[in-house]
């Protein structure tokens, strides 16, 4: 008998073919909220900064909206934060997510798990 298979799904958002923003894109946003700066998400997600400012950089270009707005620095620096529309953003695309995933979930017990008891 085979053993249990268990379906993985991606999902991302493209604009004009290029991705515009994915579960890890998702991630980095919450890095930089979680850090208080992109340099600090960088660290966080053991990428250059070069990387993360350019992938954040994408992501407000391609969905043609702000995602990062700087902080006015201070005593510790300045620093980045979220815009609301970043919250609701990273919060709808995950609500969807899971649901893509339990679909898929279900679509492999209906079309694919007979395969194992077969076996």
């Amino acid at each position: 008998m085979l053993s249990e298979w268990t379906p993985r799904s991606n999902v991302w958002l493209e604009v004009d073919g290029k991705v515009a923003f994915s579960r890890w894109r998702a991630e980095l946003l919450l890095a930089v909220e979680q850090t208080g700066s992109i340099s600090g998400a960088a660290k966080e997600m053991g990428i250059q900064y070069r990387l993360a400012w350019q992938r954040i950089n994408e992501m407000e270009k391609r969905l043609a909206v702000s995602l990062v707005e700087p902080r006015v620095g201070g005593k510790g620096g300045g620093g980045s934060e979220l815009t609301p529309f970043a919250f609701r953003l990273i919060e709808r695309f995950g609500k969807m997510a899971e649901e893509i995933d339990l679909c898929t979930i279900e679509q492999n017990r209906l079309h694919l798990n007979d395969l194992i008891q077969e076996e």
